[in-house]
């Protein structure tokens, strides 16, 4: 009778302990959104050098 009786109250309290965890007790989980970094670069800076060069260089030609 006392192994029926302990069988009885754990059964019980593992389904108070269940339904309490799955009866929305608990928030729903949240999760943070990615951190996005943009590059802050100009994209004109990659045409700004060869520019230079070809002032540079069409200098040098006018000069001879």
């Amino acid at each position: 009778m006392k192994k029926l009786a302990l069988a009885a109250v754990l059964s019980a309290a593992a389904s108070t302990a269940f339904a309490g965890a799955a009866g929305g007790k608990f928030g729903d989980a949240q999760i943070e959104p990615p951190v996005i970094v943009e590059d802050t670069r100009k994209s004109a800076a990659g045409i700004v050098v060869p520019l230079l060069l070809l002032v540079i260089i069409a200098a040098a030609v006018a000069a001879k």
